[in-house]
C-alpha cells in the first residue's frame, strides 16, 4: 500500500527517528547498492530506514504486492527499523514539486542525519532522477515556510551509492562481516532473482548473482584494503581532525 500522507507515515513509524535514511527508486535497489552499509550501521546501534519511491508495478517480473512482501523480508534481514514505499510511477519517476513534498514529509518525520541517494548517472532513468529529486527534497525539507504539518528538518550529510557508476568513490564502507546477510537480503526478492521463464534474457541467472555481487564487493574492498566493500561518493570535501588517524595505507 502506498503511504504518501502524514497520517499514513505516522501510523507506520516506530517510536524513534532514523539516523540514516536510504532513498531508492525501487524495492531491491538498496539491497544491491548500500545493503552492507546499512547492516554495518545497524550493528553500531544506529537507526536505519529505507524509503522506496515506487511500488514495482511496471517490472518485468513480479507484482507490486509480491515486491512489498519481499521488501519487508529484506528489511528484516538488513535490520532496518522502518521501511515504506511511495506511489511514484515505476519507470516514470519525475522531479516535480509534488514528489519533492512527498519525500519532505518523510524527512521531517524520520529526521535523519544522513541520507543515501543513488548516484546521479545511471542506466535506469529512475535512478538518475532520484538523485536529483532526493537532493532537492532534502533542501526543501529545511525551509520553515514549506508547510507539511511537521517542523522543518534538513539532513546534515547526503552521500551517493555509486556501486554501478564508473567513478572513483570518495570512500568505502567495509562490509566484510555482513556480506552473507547482504546477499540474503537481495535474494529475498524471489520474484526478481529466482530462475524463471519471464525476463530470462534480461536477468542474470540465479546461480551467477552471488558470483557477480561478491566480485564487485571484492573489487571495492581491495581499493580500501579490506575484503568486501561498498563505494560512496560525496560532493563536498572531507575534513580531518588528526592526520595520523587517516585510514587506508598509502604504500
Amino acid at each position: 500500500m502506498a503511504a504518501d500522507t502524514v497520517s499514513d507515515f505516522a501510523a507506520a513509524m516506530p517510536a524513534t527517528n532514523a539516523d540514516i535514511l536510504a532513498i531508492a527508486a525501487h524495492r531491491d535497489d538498496v539491497e544491491q547498492t548500500c545493503g552492507g552499509a546499512l547492516l554495518r550501521m545497524a550493528s553500531r546501534g544506529l537507526r536505519t530506514a529505507v524509503l522506496d519511491l515506487t511500488q514495482g508495478e511496471a517490472g518485468t517480473r513480479g507484482s507490486a504486492a509480491e515486491r512489498a512482501q519481499e521488501a519487508a523480508e529484506a528489511a528484516r534481514i538488513l535490520g532496518v527499523g522502518w521501511r515504506q514505499a511511495l506511489d511514484l510511477p515505476d519507470g516514470a519517476v519525475e522531479n516535480t514539486l509534488e514528489n519533492r513534498i512527498k519525500i519532505v514529509r518523510v524527512l521531517r518525520l524520520l529526521r535523519p542525519r544522513v541520507v543515501i541517494l543513488p548516484y546521479w548517472q545511471a542506466r535506469h532513468p529512475d535512478h538518475a532522477a532520484v538523485a536529483t529529486l532526493g537532493y532537492e527534497a532534502c533542501f526543501l525539507s529545511g525551509l520553515a515556510k514549506v508547510e507539511t504539518g511537521l517542523p522543518p528538518h534538513r539532513p546534515f550529510k547526503i552521500v551517493y551509492a555509486s556501486l554501478y557508476a564508473d567513478v572513483r568513490p570518495s570512500f568505502i564502507v567495509d562490509i566484510t562481516p555482513f556480506i552473507e546477510q547482504r546477499h540474503a537480503a537481495l535474494m529475498a526478492y524471489r520474484s526478481q532473482y529466482a530462475n524463471q521463464a519471464s525476463g530470462g534474457g534480461l536477468f542474470v541467472p540465479e546461480e551467477e548473482i552471488r558470483e557477480r555481487t561478491f566480485a564487485e564487493a571484492r573489487h571495492y574492498g581491495l581499493l580500501a584494503g579490506v575484503r568486501y566493500g561498498e563505494p560512496f561518493v560525496q560532493k563536498e570535501v572531507g575534513l580531518a581532525d588528526d592526520m595520523t588517524l587517516l585510514p587506508v595505507q598509502s604504500i
